[in-house]
């Protein structure tokens, strides 16, 4: 690949054979700073980064950092938010790493993050929620949060397929639906004149019909088989992988039945076909009972289980929401559509510290693309202060370690950071919190880290 503003380190490339990620000892990893506190919590990870691979493999092992651009700072060097260099870098060189970005205001771009996953088809967002002993937090046992959320990245609503309120794309649709679904038009409240007026002689009687023509955003949630098929292999692989006990498929299928509904049984068919029995449903198990009765099923889904099958059942968006605070040792692996794991991740992250120190992957699990980031803002206000926790970044890094099979450097990752924490050494978040801490900078806390290996 020919780069225009970008030049390529030494280094070998990460390839992909029979879906398998094939990684040299001297793996080129393309990188991005980010914008506001990124420049600060990113130079902080690199060395904790290189201090973990050093300390785990003795000079055998060593990544060459491949710096690309994307948000204020490309719009400031090349004009452009996303340079067609750094989704090559990302393309090339399959695993990647980046901080958080700033979001284009007014046209372009609505989402760097997004447009980067749906560039490469990164179809999961993958966030692993786990507490680290010390670590504040707002519920009574952060401890019992252990959970990977799948978070299906490329379809439901953040496609990005909408049509803003009064304009013609809007007009078109609505006229659309008036002429080919009479009666699912009806349904969109004030989406013909004639009821707005009525509404509005019997609301606002002393203003005009004229002030309140048809304005109604239109949004497009589309949801498909294929695209839940391998978002749930994705989380019964790693479930099985990782010896996790089950697989809950987070949905708001009793409202809509043909996307969040149809996610849910597509998902629920696909584990049964593809795993057999290293899986058992709740879906097997409401058959067994509709055709043996309840004790039958309670009796098969016991013994699947004790022979080690991963349990995959379901919970309703709402209720997921509160048994995550209420029950949060009932959720192992969580697989769901893109809004739902977006509201989960954050609260989750809540529970245990903060976004500040959540981790992300967006991954393609056949392709072997992924690039790991930081799931906080740019915090523009604390840029070049040293000041930030650099922690989201740095554990991206711990599962970019993991996904790479470089289980050896993700270990000193976490162990440095889970002493760093106990040793109450801490950036300010943490140490405001902390009762008996020492308020350090952002390259203090990296530091602290590696003395902690």
């Amino acid at each position: 690949m020919a780069y225009k503003n970008v030049t390529p380190p030494k280094g070998n490339k990460i390839t992909v054979s029979e879906d398998t990620l094939i990684v040299p000892d001297n793996p080129v990893i393309p990188f991005i700073r980010g914008d506001g506190t990124g420049p600060d919590i990113w130079a902080a990870s690199q060395r904790v980064f290189d201090a973990a691979v050093e300390k785990a493999y003795g000079g055998k092992r060593g990544i060459s950092w491949f710096e690309v651009f994307a948000g204020a700072t490309s719009k400031e060097k090349f004009d452009t938010w996303l340079p067609e260099d750094t989704v090559e870098a990302f393309r090339e060189y399959h695993v990647g790493i980046k901080g958080p970005l700033t979001t284009p205001v007014g046209g372009g771009i609505r989402s760097l993050n997004v447009a980067l996953r749906q560039m490469l088809d990164l179809y999961v967002c993958q966030r692993p929620i786990r507490y680290f002993t010390g670590v504040p937090s707002p519920v009574k046992s952060p401890q019992s949060v252990d959970m990977v959320i799948f978070r299906e990245n490329t379809e439901d609503i953040y496609a990005g397929i909408e049509y803003a309120g009064g304009t013609e794309d809007s007009n078109k649709i609505l006229n659309f639906l008036k002429a080919e679904f009479p009666e699912d038009f009806k349904k969109i409240r004030f989406g013909a004149k004639e009821v707005i007026d009525a509404f509005v002689k019997d609301a606002y009687p002393d203003k005009s019909t004229d002030d309140f023509p048809v304005e109604v955003g239109i949004g497009i949630k589309p949801v498909s088989r294929l695209g839940t098929m391998r978002l749930i292999k994705a989380a019964v692989n790693s479930a099985l992988s990782y010896k996790r006990k089950s697989v809950t498929i987070v949905h708001k299928g009793n409202i809509m039945k043909f996307t969040e509904g149809a996610f849910r049984d597509w998902a629920y068919a696909a584990v049964e076909e593809m795993f057999g029995d290293k899986v058992y449903t709740w879906a097997q198990w409401e058959k067994t009972k509709a055709e043996k009765g309840e004790d039958a099923a309670n009796s098969e889904q016991k013994s699947a289980l004790e022979n080690g099958a991963v349990l995959v059942k379901d919970a309703i968006a709402d209720i997921a929401l509160q048994q995550v605070l209420t029950r949060p040792k009932e959720f192992d692996v969580i697989a769901t559509l893109n809004l739902n794991g977006d509201y989960l991740s954050d609260a989750l992250a809540a529970q245990v510290g903060g976004i500040g120190i959540a981790p992300g992957g967006n991954i393609n699990y056949v392709s072997g693309h992924a690039i790991f980031e930081a799931t906080h803002g740019t915090a523009p206000k604390y840029a070049n202060q040293d000041k930030v926790n650099p922690g989201s970044v740095i554990l991206s890094g711990e599962m970019m370690f993991r996904y790479m099979h470089w289980d050896e450097a993700a270990e000193l990752v976490l162990k440095g950071l889970d002493r760093a924490i106990a040793s109450k050494k801490v950036t300010y978040d943490f140490a405001r919190l902390m009762e008996g801490a020492t308020t350090v900078k952002c390259s203090e806390f990296g530091d602290n880290i590696i003395s902690q290996m």
